[in-house]
Protein backbone atom coordinates (compact mmCIF):
# COMPACT_ATOMS: atom_id res chain seq x y z
CA UNK A 1 0.00 0.00 0.00
CA UNK A 2 1.73 3.61 -0.89
CA UNK A 3 2.07 5.85 2.34
CA UNK A 4 2.28 9.67 2.47
CA UNK A 5 5.26 10.53 4.86
CA UNK A 6 2.52 10.55 7.71
CA UNK A 7 1.22 6.84 6.54
CA UNK A 8 -1.64 5.91 4.30
CA UNK A 9 -4.30 8.36 3.31
CA UNK A 10 -7.57 8.17 4.16
CA UNK A 11 -9.15 6.82 1.49
CA UNK A 12 -6.31 3.84 1.56
CA UNK A 13 -7.44 3.11 5.32
CA UNK A 14 -11.37 2.90 4.48
CA UNK A 15 -10.33 0.44 1.78
CA UNK A 16 -8.48 -1.05 4.34
CA UNK A 17 -10.83 -1.64 6.65
CA UNK A 18 -13.63 -2.46 4.44
CA UNK A 19 -11.57 -5.08 3.05
CA UNK A 20 -10.63 -6.57 6.52
CA UNK A 21 -14.13 -6.60 7.34
CA UNK A 22 -14.75 -9.46 4.52
CA UNK A 23 -12.54 -11.21 6.22
CA UNK A 24 -14.55 -11.61 9.53
CA UNK A 25 -15.89 -14.34 11.17
CA UNK A 26 -19.47 -13.44 12.12
CA UNK A 27 -21.64 -16.65 11.58
CA UNK A 28 -23.65 -15.21 14.54
CA UNK A 29 -24.57 -11.85 14.03
CA UNK A 30 -23.79 -11.39 10.23
CA UNK A 31 -22.44 -8.22 11.04
CA UNK A 32 -19.21 -8.24 9.46
CA UNK A 33 -16.81 -5.20 10.86
CA UNK A 34 -13.60 -4.19 9.97
CA UNK A 35 -10.81 -1.73 11.40
CA UNK A 36 -7.46 0.00 9.70
CA UNK A 37 -5.53 1.32 12.23
CA UNK A 38 -1.79 3.40 11.73
CA UNK A 39 0.60 3.14 14.36
CA UNK A 40 4.45 3.82 15.14
CA UNK A 41 5.06 0.51 13.17
CA UNK A 42 2.63 1.02 10.79
CA UNK A 43 -0.89 -0.08 9.16
CA UNK A 44 -2.64 -2.63 10.56
CA UNK A 45 -5.98 -3.92 10.18
CA UNK A 46 -8.64 -6.66 11.89
CA UNK A 47 -12.16 -7.77 11.57
CA UNK A 48 -14.57 -9.09 14.31
CA UNK A 49 -13.81 -12.92 15.22
CA UNK A 50 -17.12 -13.99 17.20
CA UNK A 51 -17.64 -16.99 19.48
CA UNK A 52 -20.22 -19.02 20.43
CA UNK A 53 -20.16 -17.63 23.87
CA UNK A 54 -20.77 -14.25 22.82
CA UNK A 55 -18.94 -12.65 25.80
CA UNK A 56 -16.12 -13.71 23.98
CA UNK A 57 -16.26 -12.44 20.73
CA UNK A 58 -13.75 -9.76 19.86
CA UNK A 59 -14.32 -6.52 17.91
CA UNK A 60 -12.47 -5.24 15.08
CA UNK A 61 -10.86 -2.37 16.62
CA UNK A 62 -9.29 -4.69 19.55
CA UNK A 63 -8.40 -7.22 17.10
CA UNK A 64 -6.35 -4.79 14.74
CA UNK A 65 -5.02 -3.09 17.65
CA UNK A 66 -4.00 -6.38 19.69
CA UNK A 67 -2.44 -7.34 16.44
CA UNK A 68 -0.38 -4.03 16.45
CA UNK A 69 0.56 -4.49 19.51
CA UNK A 70 1.78 -7.93 19.27
CA UNK A 71 4.13 -6.49 16.62
CA UNK A 72 5.42 -4.08 19.32
CA UNK A 73 3.44 -0.74 18.14
CA UNK A 74 2.50 1.19 20.91
CA UNK A 75 1.13 4.38 19.71
CA UNK A 76 -1.94 4.64 17.78
CA UNK A 77 -2.82 7.68 15.90
CA UNK A 78 -5.48 7.05 13.59
CA UNK A 79 -8.47 4.05 13.51
CA UNK A 80 -11.39 4.12 10.65
CA UNK A 81 -14.10 1.60 11.57
CA UNK A 82 -16.27 0.11 8.97
CA UNK A 83 -19.46 -0.96 9.55
CA UNK A 84 -22.20 -2.53 6.69
CA UNK A 85 -24.88 -0.41 7.93
CA UNK A 86 -26.83 2.29 6.03
CA UNK A 87 -25.41 4.80 8.68
CA UNK A 88 -21.73 4.89 10.03
CA UNK A 89 -21.50 3.49 13.96
CA UNK A 90 -18.95 4.44 16.45
CA UNK A 91 -16.75 2.12 18.11
CA UNK A 92 -18.09 0.52 21.43
CA UNK A 93 -17.24 1.36 25.19
CA UNK A 94 -14.52 -1.67 25.44
CA UNK A 95 -12.87 -0.25 22.15
CA UNK A 96 -12.65 3.28 23.25
CA UNK A 97 -10.76 2.22 26.15
CA UNK A 98 -8.51 0.31 24.05
CA UNK A 99 -7.81 3.24 21.60
CA UNK A 100 -7.29 5.47 24.55
CA UNK A 101 -4.78 2.78 26.05
CA UNK A 102 -2.62 3.02 22.37
CA UNK A 103 -3.85 6.67 21.10
CA UNK A 104 -4.58 8.86 23.84
CA UNK A 105 -5.24 12.09 21.17
CA UNK A 106 -6.03 9.39 18.12
CA UNK A 107 -8.31 10.47 15.65
CA UNK A 108 -11.65 8.03 15.03
CA UNK A 109 -13.25 7.96 11.45
CA UNK A 110 -16.29 5.22 11.34
CA UNK A 111 -17.61 4.86 7.78
CA UNK A 112 -20.21 2.88 5.73
CA UNK A 113 -21.13 2.26 1.98
CA UNK A 114 -22.94 5.43 2.19
CA UNK A 115 -21.76 8.70 2.21
CA UNK A 116 -22.04 8.76 5.78
CA UNK A 117 -18.89 9.45 7.94
CA UNK A 118 -18.14 10.01 12.03
CA UNK A 119 -15.19 12.09 12.21
CA UNK A 120 -13.76 12.63 15.75
CA UNK A 121 -11.46 11.86 18.51
CA UNK A 122 -11.10 9.52 20.89
CA UNK A 123 -11.03 12.47 23.66
CA UNK A 124 -14.86 13.21 22.58
CA UNK A 125 -15.66 9.30 22.17
CA UNK A 126 -14.48 8.88 25.81
CA UNK A 127 -14.19 12.04 27.68
CA UNK A 128 -12.57 11.43 31.34
CA UNK A 129 -10.56 8.44 30.35
CA UNK A 130 -9.24 6.07 32.89
CA UNK A 131 -5.62 5.49 31.39
CA UNK A 132 -1.75 4.56 32.57
CA UNK A 133 -1.73 7.61 34.06
CA UNK A 134 -4.34 7.03 36.57
CA UNK A 135 -2.17 4.30 37.48
CA UNK A 136 1.06 6.10 37.76
CA UNK A 137 2.32 4.62 35.22
CA UNK A 138 4.06 6.36 31.64
CA UNK A 139 4.10 3.76 29.21
CA UNK A 140 7.58 5.40 27.70
CA UNK A 141 9.17 4.67 30.69
CA UNK A 142 7.10 1.18 31.12
CA UNK A 143 8.63 -0.11 27.62
CA UNK A 144 12.41 0.96 28.53
CA UNK A 145 12.24 -1.36 31.77
CA UNK A 146 10.53 -3.72 30.24
CA UNK A 147 13.22 -3.93 27.35
CA UNK A 148 16.21 -3.85 30.20
CA UNK A 149 14.38 -6.74 31.75
CA UNK A 150 13.94 -8.81 29.06
CA UNK A 151 17.50 -8.40 27.79
CA UNK A 152 18.90 -9.27 31.76
CA UNK A 153 16.46 -12.36 31.30
CA UNK A 154 18.29 -13.19 27.60
CA UNK A 155 22.13 -12.80 29.34
CA UNK A 156 21.14 -15.07 32.02
CA UNK A 157 19.78 -18.26 29.96
CA UNK A 158 22.91 -17.87 27.82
Amino acid sequence: MAKSKLGPNLAEMKRAAKEAASRAYAPYSQFRVGAAIWTDKGLFTGANVENASYGLTNCAERTAIFAAAAAGARKLSCVVVYTPTPGAVAPCGACRQVIFEFGPTAQVISCCDAADTIETSIEALLPGAFGPADLGIDPATYEAEARKASAKRSKKAS
